[in-house]
């Protein structure tokens, strides 16, 4: 909005030139988002106390979370608003992976809000069915993988990290592929989510990481010198990355441990989807397997918890997701947040390194 309204100007005002950068309106989204989250968290709070929206804790998690039944939730609702803002406010709204980006995170969004609100009517963490849930991430998946899929110039090639040389084409199997990717994140984020702050650090960590990937794409020049896919107009991404990473910021706020908000379903979900879309968006989807490797951990975990149990009738872990089996253990909750931080930002350089690494 910002962008359409002034830039036009730089003929009279030279120094509105700079918002023909994408860095320069990437650093004011970062800007607007930080600003607006920091300054709305502390009216949310006090308006999800007041209607009483507090977090339902499961009767078969750690003893120790009973403490946090109460606590408010649905703070993914501030990440979103703030997220929506600064993009609508800063980028370039004629470019069609902007929207697509913004559409596919606020649909989970939605879905997520709906888990949130019937588990908060029923007063128990039984929200939507894993089937419901499941159901409605894919309609939303499929729908944003089509238009993806059918957008001018777009390709259908899956980049494979560390060979430059290996992009097989999958023609329309790209649509399933892509949904099957944003419904993966969004779920592996989801439950990611069990402890103050756990989840918010990776999705900035990656959401910067997939700020880099995109302005690279988008670049002509830097795309070809490494050789990467060169995604005409995917550089507009970075301003929503970046935009995601401040939100992020200012939930964490809120969020560190003690929690003041959780964020919900409402931003699990949404969160993992964008990172998704992302990935897609930049021609890195193989990579968000390296990327979120924290999210990729928790949802092998519990893969393989219940699949053990089912077949043998005997635990792999204390309890699953895995940042669970380490509370179990004695682990005190800050230093396994903060471990898996330091993982994740490893999973990140590692991830940026296969840009030369080829």
């Amino acid at each position: 909005m910002l962008y359409a309204l002034l830039y036009p100007l730089h003929t009279l005002y030279s120094a509105l030139n700079v918002f023909r950068y994408v860095t320069f309106r990437t650093l004011m989204a970062w800007l607007v988002a930080l600003t607006v989250s920091l300054l709305l968290g502390p009216w949310l709070i006090a308006r999800l106390t007041a209607l009483q929206v507090g977090q339902v804790i499961r009767p078969e998690g750690p003893a120790g979370h009973l403490s946090k039944a109460g606590t408010p939730t649905m703070g993914g609702a501030l990440i979103l608003f703030s997220l929506t803002l600064s993009v609508l406010l800063l980028a370039d709204l004629t470019n069609p992976y902007i929207w697509l980006a913004l559409g596919t995170t606020l649909g989970f969004g939605f879905i997520g809000f709906f888990d949130d609100y019937r588990k908060l009517r029923r007063r128990n963490s039984a929200g939507m069915s894993g089937g419901q849930k499941l159901f409605w991430q894919f309609v939303v998946a499929s729908l944003a993988a089509g238009i993806l899929f059918l957008l001018p110039g777009f390709q259908s090639t899956v980049t494979i990290p560390f060979f430059k040389d290996l992009q097989p084409d999958i023609g329309l199997w790209y649509i399933p592929f892509a949904a099957l990717v944003m419904v993966g994140a969004s779920n592996a984020v989801n439950l990611t989510d069990g402890l103050d702050g756990l989840a918010i650090g990776p999705v900035m960590i990656a959401g910067f990481t997939y700020g880099l990937f995109a302005y690279v794409s988008g670049h002509a020049r830097i795309a070809d010198y490494l050789q990467v896919p060169h995604v005409l107009g995917s550089a507009e991404i970075t301003v929503f990355c970046g935009a995601l990473v401040a939100a992020g910021m200012g939930f964490l706020w809120f969020n560190a441990y003690p929690a003041q908000m959780f964020m919900g379903d409402v931003g699990s979900l949404s969160l993992g989807a964008a990172l998704g879309i992302v990935a897609l968006i930049s021609k890195q989807e193989i990579l968000l397997v390296l990327v979120g490797g924290i999210f990729v951990v928790e949802a092998i975990s519990v893969i393989f918890q219940v699949t053990s149990y089912k077949l043998t009738r005997k635990r792999i872990f204390r309890m699953a997701p895995i940042h669970h089996h380490f509370e179990l253990k004695g682990w005190p909750e800050p230093q396994i947040i903060v471990r898996f931080w330091i993982i994740s930002a490893i999973c990140a350089v590692a991830a940026l390194s296969t840009l030369k690494l080829r």
